[in-house]
């Protein structure tokens, strides 16, 4: 695991500690219906790993489909902050965009998840 990092939305309502499993080389995109719009690749976070530390009433979540994945985003700026995962309920994918001093590009090229073809929807 790597140290804690400070992840926050665009205008600074929520504010999240992380503590990486994989690293950031381990960042991926997805590309079904919901992420292929975000757009943001995510890191993986352990459930333990992830702390909020300001700003949970502030968080709004969505969900869709088979309802087991929980994406939370600031009601106030739109961001996209984190997500319990449906393809391991037992971690956190967090949005790499929006960790402190980290920007997606220089990680590029960022491998992708085939998540059009998730195997809860077979």
């Amino acid at each position: 695991m790597t140290e804690p990092l400070r992840l926050t939305c665009h205008c600074g309502a929520v504010e999240l500690r992380v503590t990486l499993s994989e690293g950031l080389e381990a960042a991926r995109r997805c590309d079904c219906s919901f992420c292929r719009r975000r757009g943001a690749p995510a890191v993986s976070v352990p459930l333990d790993g992830l702390e909020i530390v300001k700003g949970a009433e502030t968080l709004t979540r969505y969900q869709f489909g088979t309802m087991t994945a929980q994406h939370h985003f600031c009601s106030v700026c739109g961001i996209y902050t984190h997500h319990r995962r449906r393809s391991n309920p037992n971690e956190y994918g967090v949005n790499m965009a929006a960790i402190d001093g980290v920007n997606p590009r220089d990680y590029d090229p960022i491998k992708w998840h085939d998540g059009v073809n998730h195997p809860s929807d077979a």
